[in-house]
């Protein structure tokens, strides 16, 4: 896979105008949505190449992450006049970059992107790494393949248009990035004070963690070892956010892996050693911040059953990234049925329901 160049700005429309010229491209369609058309795309508007550049706008939103979305996608392009050879922006938090980093992939068997991240998920996740993907089947990201931007453009002015729900939602990959680098990085996350964000800080903090992602996704593109320190949480957090999307009640990528940290650090400490003072404060700090994912003993089956659809499943085993300490990842690891319902105990007893 090739590597993709990551730039942290300090000047995004200089720096946006800057790699437009230097990329080859006959045609450039930008895709947005209604919530970044209206509050991030004026920062762009007077890049001079994007002045007649066609923008699609869909509906914010992960439920929005669909096949027939990507079909309109496919459609627009189609009917624009796209070419192997035109280049697709990406403006958006994680439902655009995956979305329309899928689109792109399969549009002419892959056309040019460029990621321009607005939230604080998209940034330091969704928007870095190469991954694809919409929601198929009631399955997170089910469908999706493998293909990095040409450039991830990342500006902290965007993240400052966030309501606190969506910088909660980014932070929790921050809190991941740091259970599986290095305790000086894990500290730092934790003695953020959310409820008076500096975003000079911030900003700082956020591209430790790309950087993080980016050093584990070079060693490993296509998830065969490494990569999957960065499923860290997810296991159970896409159960989570797939019950929360049947339940008609979606909660934010970000909360679920949250929620799903507290159950796979549980799982850490009862099959690998993790300790359970770092246990207790990382607990401690996501209970400060994040409102419990409420759901009862009747929803543990359904909960079992969407972990066996995870993708990183073999052979019909759940397959779990585990940690015995901080930065100490422990791949490819099974726990019992039973310990893993444990863990589901441990969160709601953790969160007082």
């Amino acid at each position: 896979m090739p590597e993709q160049k990551v730039i942290i700005c300090k000047n995004l429309q200089a720096e946006l105008s800057t790699l437009l010229n230097s990329v080859s491209y006959d045609k450039l369609f930008v895709l947005t949505d209604t919530n970044t058309k209206e509050k991030c795309y004026p920062l762009l508007s007077e890049v001079p190449e994007l002045k007649n550049a066609p923008v699609f706008t869909v509906m914010a939103g992960d439920t929005h992450k669909s096949l027939d979305q990507v079909a309109d996608i496919w459609m627009r392009l189609s009917n624009g006049g796209a070419s192997r050879k035109s280049l697709l922006l990406n403006v958006g938090g994680g439902m655009i970059t995956d979305m329309g980093g899928f689109a792109a992939a399969t549009f002419k068997r892959g056309i040019k992107s460029v990621n321009i991240p607005t939230t604080l998920m998209a940034s330091v996740d969704a928007a870095v790494g190469g991954k694809t993907g919409i929601n198929f089947n009631g399955l997170k990201n089910e469908i999706g393949s493998f293909y990095p931007p040409l450039c991830v453009l990342i500006d902290s002015s965007f993240l400052q248009t966030l309501d606190f729900e969506n910088l909660l939602s980014g932070y929790a990959e921050m809190i991941k990035h740091g259970l599986i680098s290095t305790p000086d990085i894990y500290h730092e996350i934790l003695a953020f004070d959310l409820d008076k964000v500096d975003y000079t800080q911030l900003n700082e903090m956020v591209a430790k963690s790309v950087a993080v992602k980016e050093r584990i996704v070079a060693e490993d593109p296509f998830e065969k070892g490494i990569r999957k320190a960065l499923n860290l949480g997810h296991t159970v957090g896409h159960a989570f956010e797939s019950l929360s999307f049947q339940k008609c009640n979606p909660i934010l990528h970000g909360h679920a892996v949250a929620a799903g940290l507290v159950c796979e650090l549980y799982l850490s400490h009862k099959v690998c050693g993790f300790p359970m003072e770092l246990l207790s404060q990382t607990v401690y700090y996501i209970k400060e911040y994040y409102r419990a994912f409420v759901y009862n003993c009747d929803d543990y089956e359904t909960l079992y059953e969407l972990m066996k659809h995870d993708k990183k499943n073999e052979s019909g085993i759940i397959n779990f990234t585990l940690l015995s300490g901080i930065g100490e990842v422990k791949i490819n690891q099974s726990v019992t049925k039973e310990v893993l319902l444990e863990s589901l105990d441990f969160y709601r007893e953790s969160f007082g329901f």
